[in-house]
């Protein structure tokens, strides 16, 4: 494995977890394929570092189940089949809706706070959409999400919806070309939104499961369409 022209070197130590953060990024954007091995010693020379904190970034990354320890092999990029994207949606609808009956509860000064992140957010979206940058787009979509779950001031589940934004991002990111909805993103997200700053509570449940629903649609069908092209190719 080359080292990745996107991993940039460290400077003075690197910790495990900045080495960790920064390589879950390089997955994320796609730098490091599904399926591609990680090589530690690799890592450490391009970080300049040993290969300790290179090791624990690693297993770190691989309890978050982004990478996937296989004995005598390696560690590999994880590879999301159409069942694992299924469940990482039924987890985020579950997640969100948790957060989504949190923030209502927390009154209008903590929906306030969090629809002001929102929008920001969403006139970001807006303009990344109409450049057709889906890097930012992917990128965008998880911090409106992340945003909305932060919003519910909930350490454990921000902890948890962590690993499902990264996951997330690298099934998005794999529906480049294949998107079918990419005018819609704005307004799904800004319907979201409007929910919320309404404190409709029934409204935004729906629009949740609605909006995952879609994602899982969107996500499996480029996957199917992905593997017979392969097999065509074959």
């Amino acid at each position: 494995m080359a080292a990745p022209e996107g991993l940039f070197v460290l400077e003075g130590r690197p910790t495990a977890q900045l080495i960790a953060d920064q390589l879950r990024e390089q997955i994320v954007q796609g730098i490091f394929r599904p399926g591609e091995q990680i090589n530690e010693s690799v890592l450490a020379s391009q970080l300049r570092t040993s290969r300790g904190p290179v090791r624990e970034a690693l297993q770190r990354l691989s309890q978050e189940g982004i990478l996937v320890s296989r004995r005598n092999r390696g560690v590999f990029v994880l590879e999301l089949s159409a069942d694992d994207v299924r469940e990482i949606y039924a987890v985020r609808e579950a997640v969100e809706s948790t957060a989504a009956d949190a923030l209502l509860d927390g009154g209008q000064e903590q929906v306030k706070d969090t629809c002001r992140i929102l929008k920001t957010v969403i006139s970001d979206m807006a303009k990344q959409v109409a450049v057709s940058d889906w890097q930012a787009i992917a990128r965008l979509d998880m911090q409106f999400h992340t945003s909305f779950v932060a919003g519910a001031r909930n350490t454990r589940l921000i902890r948890i919806y962590k690993t499902l934004a990264a996951e997330s991002r690298m099934c998005i990111l794999n529906l480049a070309v294949a998107y079918p909805r990419i005018d819609d993103l704005v307004q799904e997200h800004q319907n979201l939104l409007d929910l919320l700053e309404a404190g409709d509570r029934e409204g935004l449940h729906k629009a949740i499961k609605r909006h995952m629903q879609k994602a899982v649609e969107d996500l499996t069908a480029a996957r199917e369409d992905e593997a017979v092209t392969k097999r065509l190719q074959s």
